[in-house]
């Protein structure tokens, strides 16, 4: 009996023991590392779990996932350019702790909690990522800027990514998702870069509107040339379209007078061989008349002289 009840109390010593070991044990993920420190010295944990005890240990859990960094300058707080002009840029930073205990370690020492919570990251991080886009902006134009917008990125990316790994953080790309110039009226004319890129800037503007106006009037020179060209051409087909419709009109007057003569000629050719006609007909009648009577006389002579014999 006594034996049974000491197997009771050991089982349900165990269980028990099981249960706390059990509350007491905590495990990582692949979104979520943590570094316990206290009893037993600092252990970094990425795969499996530990024992965490109350008291005797702390943890500080470190997000693995990516995160997006976005750092906005405009207005007076804009990056100046190699040519002392000023930009607004809205730049994105995509960063994870490296998967690697020494980094996790130095991510759990240097930021803390804050990488569970991007929005914190960004404010301690803030001024590295900054002074990146400021350094590398000072080095090139504005308008160099612009078009080599990929260069830009990566020579950012460049020169921000060593001070990140002191945090333990792997930069992975950043992306330039605005770029503008920054409006004239945060130009302080006090200030030498301001004044110097003010001065550019007017300069700049000027003379664009100054192209834009030759562009404007040589678009209506050309135009106005077309028009006159256009309107000249309509006036040659007109004119053309004229003097072939009156050559048309003349050929046919002269076809038709032609025709006309022609008929008339016809006519008269037949008027003439029908006289011609009745005057032989009329010849041929005086003729058998004047034989006719010549041969009744000629029998009345005849006649005469037979009576006389």
């Amino acid at each position: 009996m006594e034996t049974l009840m000491m197997v009771g109390v050991i089982l349900v010593a165990l269980l028990a023991i099981g249960l706390i070991l059990a509350r007491l044990y905590r495990r990582a993920s692949k979104e979520v590392a943590f570094v316990r420190t206290g009893l037993g010295g600092q252990k970094v944990v990425m795969n499996g779990g530990a024992l965490v005890f109350p008291v005797l240990h702390e943890v500080i859990r470190v997000n693995m996932n990516t995160m997006r960094l976005e750092v906005q300058r405009k207005d007076a707080q804009a990056l100046i350019t190699h040519d002392r002009m000023r930009v607004d840029v809205l730049a994105e930073f995509y960063t994870r702790v490296q998967p690697t205990s020494e980094s996790i370690a130095n991510a759990a020492q240097t930021l803390g909690q804050r990488t569970m919570m991007p929005d914190a990251l960004r404010e301690l991080v803030e001024g590295k990522l900054v002074d990146a886009l400021r350094s590398v902006a000072a080095e090139m134009a504005m308008e160099d800027l612009h078009e080599q917008r990929v260069s830009f990125v990566q020579k950012v990316q460049v020169a921000v990514s060593e001070d990140l790994l002191k945090n333990g953080l792997e930069l992975e790309s950043v992306s330039l998702t605005g770029l503008d110039q920054t409006n004239r009226e945060f130009f302080n004319p006090d200030n030498a870069f301001d004044a110097a890129g003010l001065t550019r800037l007017t300069s700049e503007i000027e003379e664009k509107r100054k192209r834009r106006n030759e562009i404007e009037r040589d678009t209506q020179v050309s135009i106005d040339q077309k028009n006159l060209e256009t309107e000249r051409q309509t006036l040659e087909i007109a004119r053309d379209a004229e003097y072939a419709r009156l050559q048309q009109e003349r050929e046919i007057e002269i076809r038709r007078a032609s025709q006309v003569a022609e008929i008339k000629r016809e006519q008269a050719d037949r008027d003439r061989d029908a006289r011609e006609a009745e005057i032989e007909a009329n010849q041929k009648v005086e003729l058998t008349q004047i034989l006719t009577h010549r041969q009744v006389e000629e029998e009345r002579i005849e006649n005469e002289r037979v009576v006389k014999q």
